[in-house]
């Protein structure tokens, strides 16, 4: 699929240091798009901004120690 435009991808800063196990998120008004940083050849997953920015909010509250 063509784009008119280019995507910007940008990792979490919580990703390793080995740029292992790494999700990317590409950021438009229209749509928010997250895809594995090891394989690039899979479709992104789309999301509305909303739904991200529900997404990232419930997940900087959530404690993944137990």
């Amino acid at each position: 699929m063509t784009t008119a435009y280019e995507l910007s991808w940008f990792k979490s800063s919580y990703s390793g240091s080995e740029n292992d196990n790494c999700v990317e998120v590409a950021v438009r008004p229209e749509a928010v798009r997250i895809r594995d940083s090891k394989d690039k050849r899979i479709r992104p997953l789309v999301v509305t901004p909303t739904a991200w920015t529900a997404f990232a909010a419930l997940a900087a509250e959530t404690s993944l120690d137990g």
